[in-house]
């Protein structure tokens, strides 16, 4: 190719790539709107010009306005001891939340039945995900009481700020002692810049020796530490080597959460049949393991588009999906594997007993 060739196919590609970025920024900006954390993925969250004039933390404060005004609109989901030691702390805990008929019922069911399953590597790491659509938990009557858990499904909707159905699963963590990659998820870390619940209800003993889950008590509130410290992030998050904090998911270390203004993590090693919701807006990390085992347990997520002035009218709510989102959420991330050609970081391992050894 001449010289003059190369000029004109290097400035084709230029423009091409102008037009279209043009005719994606009406997409980045309602992305934007909706909640997208990606500073890497979108232009318009990673620009360091917007950020510069207060971008970033305006999105947060924003948030922040609309899930306290949603949490009003469903004060009744608590009691008010549990409201309060959520605001003051950013989580709630239970322990002996279920029955001692139920708990033992779960037990029974889950010991030697297998489930279809997906499996996420990270590191040392692997994360068993098992659905429970109404279709599985039809012949699981214990499980299908605690996934309708009054008490579980008002929490998860208070503390994530938003009267929406959670996805649920079946849920083990396994871990090889022996892979020297690091977890990822061992780094204290946000999971996103607004509220948002996860919740855990452990059926075996969390030991501290099996890396439990912690949490920074308060850090769902923003200091004028934490404020001054996002800032800086967002101006240069975009590059970060980090690839989970150029997505927004901002990691930090323990002396960075204490000059934040917080104090010191606590660890979950609760016994069996413990309830633990937290907002994960605050940092958490899940726990370095020392000796061979598994975690298992439900597991509950719930986030939607933080500016909603209304905490209802959730779309995953509606008859026919409500209860439904986990075998969605696996067809979802099926068909984008098959469109994209690359394989899905959740990935169907088959039918397997919630404890067996990894399949990845």
């Amino acid at each position: 190719m001449s010289v003059t060739a190369q000029v004109l196919a290097d400035f084709a590609r230029r423009v091409g790539a102008g037009v279209l970025r043009i005719l994606k920024s009406p997409i980045w900006a309602i992305d934007a709107l909706m909640g997208q954390k990606s500073f890497k993925k979108n232009p318009i969250i990673g620009s360091r010009w917007l950020n510069e004039r207060g971008f970033y933390l305006k999105r947060v404060a924003w948030a922040e306005k609309m899930a306290d005004l949603r949490r009003r609109q469903m004060v009744h989901f608590l009691p008010n001891e549990d409201k309060a030691f959520f605001h003051h702390n950013g989580y709630v805990v239970k322990e002996n939340f279920l029955s001692k008929d139920v708990f033992a019922q779960i037990q029974g069911e889950i010991a030697t039945k297998s489930f279809a399953a997906s499996e996420m590597r990270q590191g040392k790491t692997v994360t068993r995900f098992i659905g429970l659509p109404p279709s599985v938990l039809k012949d699981l009557p214990g499980l299908s009481r605690a996934v309708h858990d009054p008490f579980l499904q008002n929490a998860m909707r208070y503390v994530g700020s938003y009267n929406a159905d959670p996805i649920m699963f079946l849920h083990a963590v396994l871990w090889d002692l022996d892979k020297k990659k690091k977890d990822p998820q061992t780094d204290f870390h946000i999971d996103t810049f607004h509220a948002t619940s996860k919740a855990w209800l452990f059926l075996r003993d969390v030991d501290v020796a099996d890396g439990p889950f912690h949490y920074v008590p308060g850090s769902h509130r923003y200091t004028p530490e934490r404020t001054a410290w996002e800032f800086e992030q967002s101006l240069n998050a975009v590059q970060h080597s980090d690839g989970m904090h150029a997505a927004g998911s901002f990691r930090a270390s323990e002396d960075d959460i204490l000059k934040l203004g917080y104090g010191e993590p606590i660890s979950f090693d609760v016994p069996a049949n413990s309830l633990v919701i937290a907002d994960t807006h605050g940092f958490h990390r899940r726990g370095i393991a020392t000796r061979p085992g598994v975690r298992i347990g439900l597991f509950a997520d719930l986030r939607r588009s933080p500016y909603f002035p209304w905490s209802g009218l959730d779309l995953r709510s509606l008859p026919g999906v409500k209860g439904r989102q986990s075998e969605i959420h696996t067809g979802y991330l099926n068909l984008r594997s098959k469109l994209t050609g690359k394989p899905s970081h959740h990935r169907e391992v088959g039918r397997v007993k919630v404890d067996a050894p990894p399949v990845l």
